[in-house]
């Protein structure tokens, strides 16, 4: 503003330097015009007016800004933990599941890592064809039929809002299934992960769970003896792959017959991780603020102490193992002894193996392997955890089991075969006439 000529500052207060080139321009011919001495004070280039604080007021806004930020954090805090507590593991006081109301969440809290198996919420839908036709329901909710890409089969798992079972155990299902990998464990095909909408992809399993087939429901034929070791070796080995051969080892602490699935050739896998905790080989206290697990099943000893370790899911095997051989309820309070550890320790008493087998079976088994299996199964739910065997040990007892069984059946079909052949022969001999 070369042509300025008269610059008005009065009536300002002013409490800020001049600029030195507004100065400059003063000394040049500009009129400069402010109140009283400020003049003054402004021509050596410093107008700032100085004001003093009492030291013991600014003591006192930065009290108040601490205490403001500490209530905050606070309030921060308390609120997370609530939505948290929305999501933990079932506790089971006195033999009862509790079902917790579920609070929808969105992906930003605790978003799960990977993107590559995600589908949405529109593609679950078509998948299923609108949810028509559904497989059955759990503690997470109802399983229905779909089809990915229209030919590859799937079992879709959808959180409903009743589950006691929140994001943290979808979460962790997720993850876990999409860094684990073995022959008997269920595989993950995808996940929905869309605000309130949550489903799980699964590999279509036909036959459905070890349970459903011993209640004998499907009206179908009965699993064998031999059919049944192999489900247990199975089962094992999916079991044997978390403990020991995943990095980190994992507790599944949710084993039960309901979470073997059979393919269609009958070949065992575990499935439903929600509950599932992994832990360095290392570290040797796995202690569990929250018991997670299904009554019957659950690990006396991990419910008492909290204190969570492979030889759980040891306990929880033990259990499923007894159900195979004598198909009885786990707990059944119009029995004399409610629970099938009981029932089985009472029975084996009387030394009478038909007593304590399941009766579809008819006496179809070798009685060697099936004292083998049942040894092994109490020595699995035995209370205390030192005295319970590895779950690589119980693979080796379980394929002998079932080595002893097809071994003897294969004698017995050998005799058979061999009995035949003599009485064809015999035949052939009187009805045919020699070459002479």
């Amino acid at each position: 503003m070369k042509s300025l000529l008269i610059i008005n500052l009065s009536k300002n207060n002013l409490s800020i330097s001049i600029p030195q080139a507004l100065l400059k321009r003063k000394k040049e011919g500009l009129k400069l015009i402010v109140d009283g001495d400020e003049i003054n004070k402004c021509l050596p280039g410093s107008c700032v007016l100085k004001k003093k604080f009492p030291v013991i007021i600014v003591a006192l806004v930065a009290s108040a800004v601490v205490v403001l930020i500490v209530a905050v954090l606070f309030f921060i805090f308390v609120l997370r933990k609530k939505k948290t507590s929305s999501h933990v593991e079932a506790i089971i006081p006195s033999g009862v599941t509790p079902r917790a109301h579920f609070t929808p969440t969105s992906t930003s809290e605790g978003t799960i890592e990977t993107q590559k198996r995600r589908y949405s919420h529109a593609e679950v839908v078509e998948m299923t064809n609108n949810f028509k036709r559904a497989l059955g329901e759990g503690g997470f909710g109802v399983v229905y039929h779909g089809y990915l890409n229209g030919k590859q089969q799937v079992a879709v798992k959808v959180l409903s809002e009743s589950s006691s079972q929140g994001y943290k155990h979808f979460k962790a299902e997720v993850e876990l299934l999409l860094r684990v990998h073995h022959i008997n464990l269920v595989n993950l095909v995808g996940y929905c992960d869309e605000r309130d909408h949550l489903a799980l992809l699964y590999e279509y399993m036909s036959n459905g769970d070890l349970k459903y087939h011993l209640s004998g429901k499907q009206g179908g034929s009965v699993l064998s003896w031999s059919t049944r070791l192999q489900i247990a070796v199975d089962a094992a080995l999916g079991l044997e792959y978390l403990h020991i051969g995943s990095q980190p080892s994992m507790v599944h602490r949710d084993v039960k017959s309901t979470n073997i699935l059979l393919d269609e050739q009958f070949s065992a896998k575990i499935a439903d991780f929600g509950l599932s905790r992994s832990f360095q080989l290392e570290d040797e206290s796995h202690v569990s603020t929250v018991v997670a697990g299904t009554p019957g099943y659950l690990d006396p000893e991990y419910y008492r102490t909290g204190r969570l370790a492979e030889t759980s899911d040891v306990y929880s095997f033990g259990i499923v193992l007894l159900e195979i051989i004598t198909n009885q309820p786990v707990i059944d309070q119009t029995r004399g002894k409610s629970h099938i550890t009981d029932w089985t320790a009472f029975m084996l008493n009387s030394g009478d193996i038909t007593r304590i087998m399941d009766p579809k079976l008819k006496g179809e088994y070798n009685s060697r392997s099936v004292w083998r299996a049942i040894e092994l199964a109490m020595l699995c739910a035995n209370p205390s955890s030192e005295k319970r065997p590895s779950m690589s040990q119980v693979v080796i007892e379980l394929k002998e089991c079932l080595a002893s069984e097809n071994s003897v059946k294969s004698k017995s079909q050998d005799t058979n075969s061999h009995s035949s052949f003599e009485m064809s022969m015999s035949f052939d001999t009187k009805a045919v006439p020699r070459a002479r």
